[in-house]
């Protein structure tokens, strides 16, 4: 039975068809969360009892804000969207919060490509330049946020996976699947617990 202190989300993913997505959809459907995916395609995954999905995206502020409607919360994995593409995860992102700060839903978690933020090595100036005009956006907006990460992920992982996180496995599965699953009960931390809000983090297991 859940417990009566423990508040309930209704979460609206986009970018749920991920492998850290799916870790995502587990971890809330078993703490018991009602969670919306969006998606372009209903039939892309088989229906379970409190996963609903609706169709939807980031183009545009209108279309962002249909797609969050009916939410409580949010979680946005911009790196599974678009991937290593900068310049369309920023778009996304301006889309977002304008849509978000059109509706009564306040809290955001995005994750996204942001180590650019914690160190420049490696990254292109074009990354550093979208990922701190997000920062910017998020930090002249009405929204609780916190800027994530994305980490390592690992390409074919459903929902069922992060089911069985132990016993026969895959050889090489056990230690992505294990790590993953553990970034999204961190994550659902955050929104429990009411953590990082206005923060940068990284999950690291």
């Amino acid at each position: 039975m859940k417990n009566a202190e423990t508040p309930v989300f209704k979460l609206v993913i986009l970018g749920g068809s991920s492998s850290l997505g799916s870790a995502l959809m587990a971890e809330l459907l078993k703490r018991q969360h009602e969670v919306i995916a969006v998606v372009n395609d209903l039939n892309s995954q088989a229906p379970r009892p409190g996963l609903h999905f609706k169709i939807g995206g980031l183009g545009t502020a209108d279309q962002a804000e249909q797609s969050v409607a009916g939410g409580s919360a949010v979680i946005c994995l911009l790196a599974a969207l678009a991937p290593d593409d900068f310049t369309t995860q920023l778009q996304m992102s301006q889309a977002l919060i304008g849509g978000l700060s059109r509706t009564t839903i306040r809290r955001l978690l995005l994750v996204g490509d942001f180590s650019v933020l914690d160190h420049s090595e490696g990254h292109t100036e074009q990354q550093k330049a979208c990922a701190d005009q997000i920062v910017d956006l998020l930090q002249r907006s009405p929204l609780h946020w916190t800027l994530i990460n994305s980490p390592q992920d690992v390409a074919g992982l459903g929902i069922e996976h992060f089911h069985h996180t132990h016993g026969n496995l895959e050889p090489g599965l056990a230690e992505p699947l294990q790590r993953l699953a553990r970034v999204a009960a961190a994550m659902v931390d955050t929104l429990e617990l009411k953590l990082h809000q206005g923060e940068h983090v990284n999950f690291v297991f």
